[in-house]
């Protein structure tokens, strides 16, 4: 009896543990969200064309943290989760253009409290499989009652065709478990073709009214003293 009362208390002190570790990154991703909040309710009341389309946002579950942590060979410890999964909380904007996309990265990754890590153009440099987003790991304080706390977070920046093309190549993988057939992958592949000339085509539509450079994001990550690759 007592080692099972022992058990239930370490179990219950590990289930607190844990939903102290997945507040801190909720609050930073309220940080994050904040920021973007304001720099919405900033274009559409002052300026003519907002960059910023829609936003959401995600915390992985403890399950999928302790899946990553088993197929990476993470130590199960926070503070390995801390150092080595930096996509626990996850923010995702999604905006009209290209150039946008690198617009709001620029807005963002300058703001004094935010310290970029890591940066991949996925934009620039498209994964084999057609995918296209911009994404950054970045640092951000939250302000606790006794503490203050750095946490990570992923950005992903993309406009509405990559995020569409996205959404459906996630739920063709999720329908087949992984195992997608030939054809469909090449029709994936096909259609991530296609939303890249709607983007382009769109973008030049977009110059005639108001003309931005595309470029990739020009931002240095600041050197981590211990991050794994996400």
């Amino acid at each position: 009896m007592r080692a099972d009362v022992g058990q239930y208390t370490e179990l219950q002190k590990l289930g607190s543990d844990f939903a102290r570790f997945m507040l801190n990154y909720q609050f930073a991703i309220d940080e994050i969200m904040t920021k973007i909040n304001i720099l919405t309710t900033e274009f559409e009341h002052l300026h003519e064309y907002s960059p910023i389309e829609h936003v959401n946002a995600r915390l992985k579950s403890p399950e999928s943290i302790l899946d990553k942590a088993g197929r990476r060979g993470i130590d199960m410890t926070f503070d390995s989760f801390r150092d080595n999964i930096l996509d626990i909380a996850g923010v995702r904007v999604v905006c009209s253009f290209i150039s946008d996309a690198y617009w709001v990265a620029k807005m963002l990754s300058t703001q004094s409290d935010i310290t970029v890590l890591q940066v991949k153009d996925y934009i620039e440099n498209p994964k084999s499989n057609g995918y296209k987003s911009l994404h950054l790991i970045v640092r951000v304080p939250i302000f606790l009652s006794e503490s203050v706390e750095h946490m990570n977070v992923e950005l992903q920046i993309r406009t509405v065709a990559m995020d569409f093309w996205a959404s459906l190549e996630h739920k063709i993988y999720y329908k087949f478990d992984q195992e997608v057939p030939e054809t469909l992958l090449a029709e994936l592949a096909d259609a991530a073709d296609v939303a890249n000339r709607l983007d382009a085509k769109m973008e030049r539509l977009h110059n005639e009214i108001r003309p931005r450079e595309i470029r990739p994001v020009d931002i240095t990550p600041a050197p981590p003293a211990a991050d794994a690759e996400s």
